[in-house]
Parts: structure tokens; C-alpha cells; sequence
């Protein structure tokens, strides 16, 4: 199937699944179809710049890294409609919300880190793309503790790409402006 399918049978998927609790993005209007749509862009952007990267499999999981945490959508569904490889990178990306809130992020990582580097690409994506301006009511100490959490972030899983973890060390750096100091 053609990259170009792929994208919209995903970007279709996602958008009725989000659509379905109206969940828009953060601190704003805008419906979060635009959310996965930036996290794809970043990883089109990525793409040629990295060696050996199969996008039609990133691109998938870039445009529904949510749905499993963030939707009713089960494993079994996405594991249906987008093949094993997608729905097990996504449920990786995904918190289990069985384990301590406090523990989920690395969680997540460790679980990224045993699968292949288009899902540490696509972590790093979402991170970069979440890195816009914070919600207004977020107190400095969430914000500071979000720009850590990217740091670890790029950290634990910048070698998986390099173009995405030089752009992600720039936008922590950014984001360093939306805290008062």
C-alpha cells in the first residue's frame, strides 16, 4: 500500500477515535487531529534525513501513538485494522495505567527502547510537538517538571534518531521562555 494510504486510512482511524470524547489539544480550541497531524509531519520531515527509517510503518503509528491511551480503542482493534508491528508500537508509546503515575513515563520508555527506532523517532516527535506553549493554567512547577521530562526523554532515546533529538534540544531549550525565572 502506498505511504499516502497508509497515512489517511491512520489519520481517519484516529481522528473518529479522538472525535468521539471531543478531546481537542491542550490549552486550546483546536480539535487534536492537529496534535497527531504535527507528530506525522515531524515524522515526514525525519524521514529522508535518516537512514534506513520505514516510514510507511511510522507513519501509522506517528498519526495513532494516542488511541490506546487516550480513546476506547482496544489492542485488538488496532491490532486488526494496522497489523501487529503498529498496535504493539503504540500500546509501547501508550502509559500503562496499571502502574504508578509516577513510574508510567519511564515505563513507557523502557518499553519503547526494546522496539525498533521509528518508535523512539515517533516518542521523540510527540514530545517536540508537545513542547508548544503550555496550557495557562499550568504552574511553573509543571512546566519545569514537563521540560525535565523531555530531557529524559531525549536522553534515554535521542540515538534513535539524531535529526529529531536536535530538534527536540532545541524546543527544551524554547521552552525554557514559558517559565518564569
Amino acid at each position: 500500500m502506498e505511504t499516502q494510504t497508509l497515512y489517511q486510512n491512520a489519520i481517519k482511524f484516529a481522528t473518529a477515535k479522538h472525535e468521539e470524547k471531543s478531546q481537542k489539544v491542550k490549552g486550546t480550541e483546536l480539535p487534536y487531529v492537529v496534535h497527531l497531524s504535527n507528530v506525522a509531519m515531524e515524522i515526514l520531515i525525519a524521514a529522508p534525513a535518516t537512514e534506513n527509517f520505514n516510514l510507511d510503518f511510522a507513519i501509522q503509528v506517528a498519526l495513532l501513538h494516542d488511541t490506546l491511551e487516550d480513546t476506547q480503542t482496544e489492542f485488538s482493534e488496532l491490532e486488526s485494522e494496522f497489523g501487529s508491528d503498529v498496535a504493539n508500537a503504540v500500546n509501547a508509546l501508550s502509559k500503562n495505567k496499571a502502574v504508578p503515575k509516577a513510574d508510567q513515563m519511564n515505563d513507557s520508555i523502557a518499553r519503547t527502547k526494546k522496539l525498533q527506532p521509528e518508535v523512539w523517532a515517533i516518542k521523540l516527535a510527540d514530545r517536540i510537538t508537545n513542547l508548544q506553549p503550555p496550557p495557562q493554567n499550568w504552574s511553573d512547577e509543571k512546566r519545569l517538571k514537563y521540560q525535565e521530562q523531555a530531557r529524559i526523554i531525549l536522553s534515554e532515546l535521542g540515538s534513535g534518531n539524531s535529526f529529531l533529538a536536535k530538534r527536540l534540544a532545541i524546543k527544551i531549550e524554547e521552552y525554557g521562555n514559558y517559565i518564569s525565572k
